[in-house]
């Protein structure tokens, strides 16, 4: 049986909240934003959003992929250099590599997912896909209506500008990996 974490707030470990405020802050001007609309796009408070913006709050995964989202960016451009661990409701990550090529931004994280738990994620911007290669467990995983499952050695893949989800199945740890596909707007 999964214990499900999907209404969890459980923050995320980014090291330097203030830097990624910053850059949150700088990206929602950049595009001619007020907090008021972004906070609107990104389904997120604006008390949330201000206390991300200046450093106060240290956002959950959920909230970094909405905003991220909501201004048609990957992830890491709201995260600047390689952090360490951040972590969802459920999933661990680990930014390993970011690969720019022209029209297209891949991440490429390692994933746990602890036995047990689950995670429904935000969907990303249009077009956006997500890929995952499991390594141990056995992982449920794509869009919330329409999850599919994979095990040691295989393969699954989907469209995530649709909620999606997490899970670790079968009573065992998932360690994953995760390659993220953003297609510049």
């Amino acid at each position: 049986m999964v214990t499900t974490s999907e209404g969890g707030a459980r923050p995320a470990l980014v090291e330097g909240t203030a830097e990624v405020g910053a850059r949150v802050r700088e990206l929602r001007e950049r595009c001619g934003l007020s907090l008021s609309e972004l906070a609107r796009r990104a389904s997120v408070g604006k008390a949330t959003l201000s206390g991300l913006e200046s450093g106060t709050r240290n956002p959950t995964l959920d909230t970094l992929h909405a905003v991220a989202a909501a201004l048609d960016l990957p992830l890491t451009a709201l995260l600047g250099p390689p952090p360490g661990a951040v972590h969802g409701a459920a999933v661990e990550m680990r930014l390993l590599r970011v690969f720019d090529d022209g029209p297209v931004t891949y991440e490429l994280y390692r994933m746990r997912i602890p036995a047990g738990l689950a995670q429904r994620s935000p969907a990303h911007h249009a077009g956006v896909t997500e890929h995952a290669t499991v390594f141990a467990g056995v992982l449920e995983t794509g869009p919330v209506d329409a999850p599919r499952r994979a095990g040691p050695g295989e393969h699954v893949e989907w469209a995530a500008d649709v909620p999606h989800r997490y899970a670790a199945l079968d009573g065992a740890d998932v360690h994953a990996s995760l390659l993220i596909r953003y297609p510049r707007p």
